[in-house]
């Protein structure tokens, strides 16, 4: 496969391999398409749990939060982060 980059792309490849960031131009395409694909991977879960979260919310299973309601919520969230940045 041959691709055709913008000459401020290669530039920016050849001063990562001379930086040493990358071995190579091959090692750069490789690195650029394994965060293109992590990225890809993170979008479509996001898209999976959002399509999830609104078939739920049709379901009747959502909470209905109020100004009473959201310290409780916003306090639970902080806890459950912390809990899992414990685990960590």
């Amino acid at each position: 496969m041959e691709i055709e980059l913008t000459p401020e792309q290669d530039s920016f490849i050849h001063l990562g391999i001379k930086e040493g960031r990358f071995r190579d131009e091959k090692d750069a395409v490789r690195q650029a398409m394994t965060f293109w694909e992590e990225r890809e991977r993170r979008r479509l879960e996001l898209i999976l749990s959002i399509e999830m979260a609104e078939q739920s919310l049709d379901a009747g299973e959502g909470e209905i939060y109020t100004e009473e309601t959201l310290p409780q919520l916003t306090e639970n969230v902080r806890r459950r982060g912390m809990e899992q940045l414990a685990r960590k």
